[in-house]
């Protein structure tokens, strides 16, 4: 067995969403449950199918966002993954709506920042182990941290 580390490739402000699913379906069943979340919503999402012709399977709404998924799937070759990057959205808009799709089994991040993807590679092929989301914390949240944090939630309205 060999680790490899793969580093997602996209733009500095765009999220993407990396997880694992199950089934040929996923294709479809994650571009609805996406579709239905937003008009406004832009995505492209790409699936490592993992048996028959191991295709890598692709939708969405936006041709630059697919191209960028079906590229990224392409590099991590981990069977049955799935990659999508959000735009015009965030994935705390997506998350539960991905969860709730009867394929999928793993969300292993939802993120903007820069991710690296530690995979396992053997005979049969590649697995995610985990994922490497951001950096390393830099210290301990201050009181006048606590409300700042407090006032941007409610600014960009997710809190009351």
């Amino acid at each position: 067995m060999q680790l490899v580390v793969v580093p997602i490739d996209k733009p500095e402000d765009l999220n993407v969403i990396l997880g694992q699913a199950h089934f040929i379906k996923t294709v479809e069943d994650v571009h609805e449950a996406l579709a239905g979340t937003s008009p406004h919503l832009r995505f492209g999402l790409a699936f490592c199918e993992a048996s028959g012709k191991c295709l890598v399977r692709s939708s969405g709404n936006d041709p630059e966002l697919v191209d960028l998924a079906v590229r990224n799937a392409l590099a991590l070759g981990a069977g049955h993954c799935f990659v999508v990057f959000v735009s015009e959205g965030y994935p705390v808009n997506v998350l539960n709506q991905l969860k709730q799709v009867p394929e999928v089994c793993t969300i292993y991040c939802a993120t903007a920042n820069p991710v690296e993807v530690v995979l396992a590679e053997t005979d049969l092929g590649r697995g995610i182990l985990g994922v490497i989301d951001g950096s390393a914390p830099l210290g301990v949240e201050t009181d006048q941290d606590v409300t700042d944090r407090k006032s941007f939630l409610r600014f960009v309205g997710y809190k009351l």
